[in-house]
């Protein structure tokens, strides 16, 4: 008759905080990005509506970008759920450490992201209103913004599938 255990130095009961932190931490700053992204480009948008109101709707691009940016944060809380569900209570603390790295990831790139879709779609639609013809370097410089986010996404998904393989750790023979 063997007895099995917790090893509670691979998985101590506290290291599922450390996975929700990460879940809680990207959708935080991923929400405060694509805030801050629509509030700074809206305000470009509503001052350049007052210039030009025809190209109003047009002009609304960098606030529905900027929103964009909160849903990469419910992607990556999404997956690290799927997986923490998938695994208990037993967790073991590289992965959980993996969570929380995935989440700052996602979180602390869709802040930057949406900083700099806010600072250039105020400027960018104003300059639009007096210069339609600048519209496709407003847009491309958007793009790029937004790709930061993206990025952050991307490494957040590795880290969430990395290390699948060492679920066994937390039993102590």
């Amino acid at each position: 008759m063997s007895t099995t255990s917790r090893n509670l130095e691979a998985c101590p009961y506290t290291s599922v905080f450390y996975s929700y932190l990460g879940i809680s931490c990207g959708l935080a700053f991923s929400c405060l990005g694509s805030a801050y992204g629509t509030a700074k480009s809206g305000k470009g948008v509503v001052a350049s509506g007052v210039m030009k109101p025809s190209a109003a709707m047009k002009n609304t691009l960098p606030v529905i970008m900027a929103g964009i940016l909160g849903i990469y944060g419910l992607i990556n809380a999404i997956v690290t759920n799927t997986s923490l569900s998938s695994l208990g209570t037993e967790v073991p603390l590289f992965r959980s450490f993996a969570h929380l790295a995935a989440g700052l990831c996602t979180g602390l790139s869709a802040l930057a992201a949406g900083i700099a879709i806010g600072v250039t779609g105020n400027a960018g639609v104003r300059a639009v209103a007096r210069k339609p013809k600048l519209f496709v370097v407003m847009l491309l410089t958007l793009v790029f913004g937004e790709a930061l986010a993206l990025y952050g996404l991307i490494i957040a998904l590795i880290l969430n599938f990395s290390g699948s393989s060492g679920e066994k750790i937390c039993v102590q023979q």
